[in-house]
C-alpha cells in the first residue's frame, strides 16, 4: 500500500517535470528551434490541427526555421497562424516552403523572457510540493484507519520528502540550463 502511494506520488512528479520540459520548449531563445512552433495549431478546413501535423519542421540553420507545408491549399491558413500568434515572427514563403528569420533577441527581451521561465518553474515546484502534501495526506489516512504503523508511516513520509527533493532540483537544473540558453548572445 505505501509502495503504490509512493509510486503514483513520484509517477505524478516526474510528469510535472516533463510539462515543464515542453512548456520551455516553447520559449524562444536566440536560436532557432522547431519547438517554438508545438504550440501552433492551424484552421485546416474548419479544425484546429497542431503544425506538426500539416508540414514537416526543420532547422537549416541556426536562425531560420523552414515550415515545409504538406498540402498547398493549407500554406496560407499556416501562415495567417503564425501571424496571428505571440512568437512575433514574420514567415516568407515560397510556394510550399515558409521561412521563419528569428531575429536576435534584445536585453530586455532577454530579461523578460528569464523572468517568465523562472515563474514556470516555479508553478512546477508548487505542482510537486502539492503531490508530497496528497501523498503524506494519504499517509496519515492510512495511519489513522490502523493499515500501517507509525514508524511505517514516517519512513515513508522520508522517502517522499527525499523525492521531492529530488524533483527541486531537476527542476533547478533545468531552469538554469534554460537560463543559460536564453542569456547566451
Amino acid at each position: 500500500m505505501i509502495r503504490e502511494l509512493v509510486a503514483d506520488g513520484k509517477r505524478r512528479m516526474e510528469s510535472a517535470v516533463e510539462a515543464l520540459r515542453s512548456e520551455f520548449n516553447t520559449v524562444r531563445t536566440g536560436r532557432a528551434s522547431t519547438g517554438l512552433l508545438d504550440r501552433l495549431h492551424v484552421d485546416y478546413y474548419g479544425a484546429k490541427t497542431p503544425l506538426k501535423q500539416l508540414a514537416n519542421l526543420a532547422t537549416p540553420d541556426p536562425r531560420t526555421i523552414s515550415v515545409t507545408v504538406y498540402d498547398k491549399g493549407a500554406v496560407s491558413s499556416v501562415v495567417r497562424a503564425i501571424q496571428e500568434s505571440d512568437l512575433a515572427l514574420t514567415p516568407n514563403t515560397d510556394g510550399t516552403v515558409i521561412r521563419l528569420n528569428i531575429p536576435t533577441l534584445t536585453a530586455d527581451r532577454r530579461k523578460d523572457l528569464v523572468k517568465m521561465i523562472k515563474n514556470m518553474a516555479e508553478e512546477s515546484r508548487v505542482a510537486i510540493r502539492n503531490v508530497r502534501r496528497d501523498v503524506i495526506q494519504d499517509l496519515k489516512d492510512l495511519k489513522k484507519e490502523g493499515e500501517i504503523s507509525e514508524d511505517d508511516e514516517h519512513r515513508a513520509e522520508e522517502e517522499v520528502q527525499k523525492l521531492t527533493d529530488g524533483f527541486i532540483e531537476k527542476i533547478n537544473e533545468i531552469l538554469h540550463h534554460k537560463e543559460q540558453e536564453i542569456l547566451e548572445i
